[in-house]
């Protein structure tokens, strides 16, 4: 089984060779020296009442599916639906556990904003952390990325994964400080934080976790050693009260500087997502990385869009599906099976498709842009990319191809960055975790205005 992380790993890796950076003139890895990030632009943006409408129309479809998708015995959720919320025939009982951490954030969403009864929601909460406290099988505190709906069990031999565990524990945090009042939901998050061992995933080294472990053929070689969606992890790990990471972990991975055009950002691997979901819980708007670059992580984000904006721009005369407000490209499905890409770079297997969640992904951080480009997307394609769960995963603007699956992971970026553009509730919760604040205390992380660079 081909997973996201295999292909961003190949991506990063031919991108540290030079082979990616090569493929478009403006593309370059910059010295750490020569540059320093760019400032995102200086834009405000107001949401109207009919923005407003779009973005509780897209979040309500977004929940539905983490809602009908999951099974209420234990609470585990499906990797992918189709756009009908129909079942997928070849993946109906595999379930995700990161699709799970983005379910139960879902489920804090619902609760705010009273879409469903409030006790409800706290029951599917409670049902879904007890069985990863007391039943789902692990690694050392680490689950298994994709496992069986009905009992459980592991499937496609998959690895216990780092990153999902990671996601999967940023829902539950989330739920134990929206649910408050249930003492039952924080004992059983507290167990599944607490007994996760992050000496054991370090795998020998003294500072970089590894990407995961599998029972046959023990620990993943890749370790997370270069910026992408790592953050949570090791921020999580840092403020762990039990078998904490070091801090020297926050400064071993390498932090590339990339420049595309005008922006000049840290960027390594080309999907969108890397920039996206560590932000999707954590607050980093008023801090300041103090290892070099020194980047505000919350601006390099807004950065890393308008490049990948501006590169869809750059290239629509080949694909003239591409437009100021028709762009967007990171991990998704694709006509010829599942694509790792994104841009820039340009990917060698780039072909015209619009993956609606990289802009969707990016709400938080550059309404001005992402919002605009999804409106315009259900203004021009309608019913047939916009289904019962929101936007199909990916489209063809040129030749008429839907995908007819929606990705959980991909709903959930979503949902959360329209909520975090919204209300903020997202940040506000997970802040609240006494362990966040340790894990930015513990990674040198200091408070800045905003937009300090």
């Amino acid at each position: 089984m081909t997973t996201r992380r295999t292909f961003l790993w190949r991506a990063a890796t031919l991108l540290a060779v030079g082979g990616g950076a090569r493929s478009i003139v403006n593309a370059t890895q910059t010295s750490q020296r020569a540059a320093k990030p760019t400032p995102p632009p200086d834009v405000s943006y107001t949401l109207t009442k009919d923005d407003q409408t779009f973005l509780e129309d897209l979040s309500k479809r977004a929940f539905l599916f983490f809602w009908e998708e999951a099974t209420t015995e234990n609470g585990l959720i499906r990797d992918r639906a189709r756009t009908d919320g129909s079942a997928h025939p070849r993946a109906q009982h595999v379930a995700s556990i990161a699709s799970v951490g983005f379910g139960l954030t879902g489920l804090c969403i619902a609760a705010d904003r009273g879409w469903r009864p409030r006790d409800e929601l706290l029951t599917r909460a409670r049902t879904t952390v007890r069985y990863f406290a007391e039943e789902l099988a692990h690694e050392h505190g680490w689950f298994y990325h994709f496992v069986d709906m009905r009992d459980g069990k592991r499937v496609w031999q998959c690895e216990a994964s780092s990153i999902d565990t990671a996601l999967l524990l940023a829902g539950a945090l989330t739920a134990k400080q929206c649910f408050k009042e249930d003492a039952e939901v924080a004992r059983h998050v507290d167990t599944i934080y607490n007994r996760l061992d992050f000496e054991w995933m370090l795998a020998g080294h003294p500072t970089l976790l590894s990407m995961g472990y599998r029972p046959e053929r023990g620990f993943v070689k890749a370790r997370w050693d270069h910026y992408c969606e790592l953050m949570i992890l090791y921020i999580l790990g840092l403020g762990a009260r039990s078998n904490p990471l070091p801090s020297e972990s926050w400064a071993a991975w390498e932090r590339p500087l990339f420049t595309y055009g005008p922006y000049t950002y840290v960027h390594r691997a080309p999907a969108l997502f890397v920039h996206q979901y560590s932000h999707a819980w954590i607050d980093f708007r008023a801090w300041r990385d103090q290892v070099r670059p020194q980047p505000n992580w919350f601006a390099n984000s807004q950065v890393a869009t308008y490049a990948q904006r501006q590169f869809m721009m750059d290239v629509s005369k080949e694909f003239p599906g591409y437009s100021e407000n028709i762009w967007g490209l990171t991990s998704s499905d694709s006509k010829k099976g599942y694509r790792g890409w994104g841009a820039p770079p340009r990917p060698k297997e780039i072909d015209g498709t619009v993956v609606p969640c990289a802009p969707a992904g990016s709400l938080m951080f550059t309404p001005e842009v992402a919002l605009p480009a999804l409106r315009e997307m259900h203004r021009r394609f309608g019913d047939r990319i916009y289904g019962r769960y929101g936007f199909a995963d990916a489209f063809h603007p040129t030749d008429g191809w839907v995908n007819p699956d929606v990705i959980g992971i991909d709903v959930g970026i979503t949902l959360l960055s329209a909520e975090n553009l919204r209300t903020g509730r997202v940040w506000s919760w997970f802040m609240e975790n006494e362990e966040i604040q340790t894990g930015l205390r513990r990674a040198g992380m200091v408070n800045v205005p905003v937009h300090p660079q």
